[in-house]
């Protein structure tokens, strides 16, 4: 590795950074996924046949392969494990902090949407994160996600266990909409949002992806704080000036969008041209297992793709802190120590 891009990478995993932009479910390595299917399958999944389920060329294609993923988390044991090793590899990364999209809605259509059934799982979560929180300094928030195109009453079946769940468990700090857009927007679930934005929930969503900025719009009429992808907002300049002057946070994901071809490449990305554009543009990886680049990677593409310097790597680093749901306090005290970093 020639010696200046060494130095850089360990300059990234220096810089203390946040991960808003992370499926909990898409953090499972093949490796995992084989120890997991060791626990219950007769004939457990062997590598090459896990390596190759991680393949595809498009969302549909990747929509598939999270679905066999999702497949072998049975018991609260299994996601016990998948959140500790996530947590290890955002550690390693130099993640400070995380929110992670837990995928509520799969659980329960998975399970005959038994009210029961997520409890025992989200107690198994939470051993995860109270450890990795001991054990490796990060703190982690989760959001629980609802599949837009399953329907809104599944959605709100999520979000109103979201809100039950709340007072006794302040990591879960939000809800958000993943899933297929083209098949369903964001207006439909307007009253839930509204629901959660009452019970304190924060909201985040997943806009613009395989839509048009119309979505984005969409999106943001029903409050979304947050969003994710936003790939087609720049298709519309007067969008552009409105997410720069109400900085509204952006989750970009470059890679996933190449690799579900929504992007050709990384560097016809719009990240760079949003930077530029004085938008609050996060670095997020959605789903490195799925995708073949963390966030590290994310960072590092960033500056030997689209030309990003060490401080405007500090900056983006800046901004995932500015745009979490951290406590002011701590977003000020990351925020300093980014900017000592050398």
């Amino acid at each position: 590795m020639p010696p200046i891009q060494s130095d850089l990478q360990g300059f990234i995993r220096r810089l203390p950074k946040a991960e808003l932009h992370l499926h909990l479910e898409g953090a499972i390595l093949p490796s995992t996924l084989v120890e997991l299917s060791a626990r219950h399958h007769a004939q457990p999944i062997a590598l090459a046949e896990a390596e190759a389920l991680y393949r595809f060329t498009d969302f549909s294609g990747f929509m598939m392969a999270f679905k066999a993923v999702t497949g072998v988390l049975v018991g609260p044991e299994d996601y016990e494990l998948a959140a500790w090793r996530m947590m290890q590899h955002l550690a390693e990364q130099g993640v400070v902090h995380a929110e992670v999209y837990v995928s509520v809605g799969v659980i329960y259509k998975g399970r005959d949407h038994d009210p029961a059934a997520f409890e025992p799982i989200f107690a198994g979560l939470e051993r995860a994160r109270e450890r990795g929180e001991r054990e490796l300094g990060l703190t982690l928030y989760w959001i629980f996600d609802a599949v837009r195109h399953f329907s809104v009453e599944e959605a709100e079946r999520v979000f109103r266990k979201a809100v039950e769940l709340r007072p006794e468990h302040p990591s879960i700090v939000g809800i958000g909409l993943g899933g297929d857009e083209r098949r369903m927007g964001s207006e439909p679930f307007r009253a839930i949002y509204a629901e959660a934005a009452q019970a304190g929930l924060r909201l985040t969503n997943h806009a613009g992806e395989t839509t048009g900025p119309e979505a984005i719009r969409e999106a943001l009429s029903i409050g979304s704080e947050r969003l994710g992808h936003v790939v087609s907002a720049i298709q519309d300049l007067e969008l552009i000036e409105e997410l720069r002057a109400k900085q509204t946070p952006l989750e970009l994901c470059p890679t996933s969008n190449v690799r579900t071809g929504v992007c050709g490449s990384f560097g016809e990305h719009p990240l760079r041209r949003y930077f530029d554009a004085g938008l609050l543009v996060t670095l997020n990886s959605d789903d490195p297992a799925f995708f073949g680049s963390d966030l590290a990677s994310e960072y590092l593409l960033a500056h030997t793709v689209q030309g990003f310097t060490r401080e405007e790597l500090r900056q983006l680093a800046a901004n995932s802190i500015r745009a979490s749901f951290l406590p002011e306090a701590a977003k000020t005290a990351w925020i300093e120590r980014i900017e000592s970093i050398r």
